[in-house]
């Protein structure tokens, strides 16, 4: 049972904007600034500090076709040939084709990309990729640069700002439209506590549900908060199975639990080698691109080659890169390393796949709506159809620049006034819940819910979320956000058990060959009036 709404006091101050933004990465501070920027009054509300989600991360760069030998139909193709035949093409060709302009305009707007000595911008190459489209910063810091140029231009428009803010449930009026959120704000600050935002279009930008899992690269914050909430909305989400787990993470030791720091692909687009412990290039042979090939097959490869012998991890040998390239070009990756211990310039890095990014969401159109009126989606918690059943790399910057464009295109032609919003339901008190349902969750899916899969272990996860449910209490932001993990985990289980096949970052060990004539589409999943999800295959 999936409660519906969320328990919580009254909203005990209220807030009104045309538009109000949920989430501070990329695309929440893009869809506020565009929006702004026609005229709308805009409140953006974010879980934490506006520079503490996803976005400041970001280490490759981002993705576009900007050399002028590059062209946007090589990027749409390489984008197909990952996304394992389920991408929405249209939505590719939208994300192509107006990526190049998107990112001269964060240029524009004060983003310092690398560039040569000619002034023209350094691209890189990463996995998955035919040619070097990828635009980074800072060497390995491109999601700080661009957060900072970001969060600067928000200041200087005065664009208003509530930090610390946990989003609870859709406001809705009797139309069934969106007219707003409640959300919490915690410690100290005015205003505080349970709170409301009147607004006539609701975006939420809420990034990604990495902390579902025990291990991932993810922050604190990504709980999966946004695609909860769109379900106990109404709306629909879709390619939950397809969590796309980066190969390498820092392997920090046996048992790591939390966010794991990340050794971005770039490292491999530069000529990292993955070895096993016998110094055996073991992805050579597995793929026409080894190390570069798409990221489901490189965490697939680690993890078999991990299972063959018996290792907990294995290494990444950027040695023969030199002290001068990995102080240019990966000065954030060097620094982390070395505080764990590991020194890259002397030594392989030892590393392991963690869950990375969530290419399903919640389903929207080509412009970033939902299907609650008024409500819209981008980034991350969004399900475009632009990543299919695997991401290629840095698209996920570039999909939230895009895509938080059109929706402010979108709300600026189609969003009217709401109503009075409905009363809100009366819900019967829960005990507040801890931390350990929480790291509960996060075990069931990492032992059964992982880059391997088996209708045992799956059914196994089913069984033991099913069991959590009746425990789970709301009250308080650790019950709100165990919570939303359950939903969350659940709905993937859910989506998992029912493709059988092995498609993308979605590896059933028990259905290893992918099955195009029967599972060549989307499973797309709502949350009932009784409280259960319900998921279905659509082609």
């Amino acid at each position: 049972m999936i409660p519906r709404p969320l328990t919580a006091p009254a909203p005990g101050w209220t807030r009104t904007a045309d538009t109000v933004v949920i989430g501070s990465g990329i695309a929440g501070l893009v869809a506020a600034l565009r929006c702004h920027e026609r005229g709308q009054s805009v409140l953006l509300v974010t879980k934490a500090l506006l520079d503490a989600g996803s976005t400041r991360w970001a280490q490759g760069g981002i993705a576009a076709a900007l050399d002028p030998a590059d062209t946007p139909d090589e990027h749409l193709a390489d984008t197909l040939t990952a996304g394992a035949g389920v991408c929405d093409e249209d939505a590719v060709r939208v994300l192509v084709t107006e990526g190049p302009a998107a990112v001269r305009r964060l240029a524009d707007l004060g983003t310092a990309f690398d560039r040569d000595a000619s002034g023209a911008l350094e691209l890189g190459r990463e996995g998955g990729h035919h040619r070097r489209r990828i635009a980074h910063a800072g060497g390995d810091a491109t999601g700080a640069e661009i957060s900072r140029a970001l969060r600067a231009a928000l200041k200087e428009h005065q664009i208003e700002a509530i930090e610390n803010a946990l989003v609870l449930d859709l406001i809705k009026d009797a139309e069934g439209r969106a007219a707003g959120v409640t959300l919490h704000v915690m410690g100290e600050g005015s205003p505080s506590g349970v709170g409301a935002v009147r607004a006539r279009a609701v975006v939420l930008a809420t990034g990604g549900l990495g902390q579902v899992y025990s291990s991932t690269t993810n922050p604190e914050v990504s709980t999966g908060d946004g695609v909860a909430l769109a379900l106990r909305a109404g709306a629909d989400v879709a390619d939950l199975e397809f969590v796309q787990f980066h190969p390498t993470s820092l392997w920090t030791g046996e048992g790591a639990r939390g966010r794991q720091p990340l050794v971005s692909e770039a490292v491999r687009g530069e000529g990292a080698h993955l070895i096993d412990h016998d110094g055996v290039r073991f992805m050579v042979g597995r793929h026409e691109l080894a190390e570069l090939a798409p990221r489901d097959v490189v965490a697939k490869g680690i993890m078999t080659r991990m299972r063959e012998t018996g290792a907990s991890h294995m290494l990444l040998d950027g040695r023969h890169f030199g002290a001068g390239l990995w102080e240019r070009r990966f000065p954030t990756i060097l620094a982390a390393c070395r505080h764990h211990g590991v020194d890259p310039v002397t030594e392989p890095i030892p590393v392991a796949p963690s869950a990375h990014y969530a290419s399903g969401g919640v389903r929207t159109d080509l412009w970033g709506r939902t299907a609650v009126p008024g409500l819209y989606a981008c980034g991350e918690v969004a399900r475009t159809g632009v990543h299919g059943a695997n991401r290629l790399a840095s698209n996920s910057l570039l999909e939230g620049l895009v895509y938080a464009e059109r929706i402010a295109a979108a709300i600026a032609d189609d969003a009217p006034e709401p109503g009075e919003p409905v009363a809100s339901e009366d819900v019967a008190e829960r005990p507040e819940t801890g931390r350990d349902v929480r790291s509960e969750i996060q075990r069931i899916m990492a032992a059964h819910a992982g880059v391997l899969r088996t209708a045992g272990g799956l059914a196994t996860a089913d069984r033991e979320l099913a069991a959590l449910a009746g425990t789970l209490g709301e009250r308080g932001v650790d019950g709100w956000e165990a919570a939303n993990l359950h939903t969350v985990a659940s709905a993937i289980v859910a989506a998992a058990r029912l493709r059988e096949e092995t498609r993308g970052s979605h590896w059933r060990d028990d259905r290893p060959g992918r099955d195009d004539a029967n599972w060549r589409g989307r499973l797309v999943t709502r949350l009932t009036s009784d409280g259960t999800l319900q998921t279905e295959f659509e082609r």
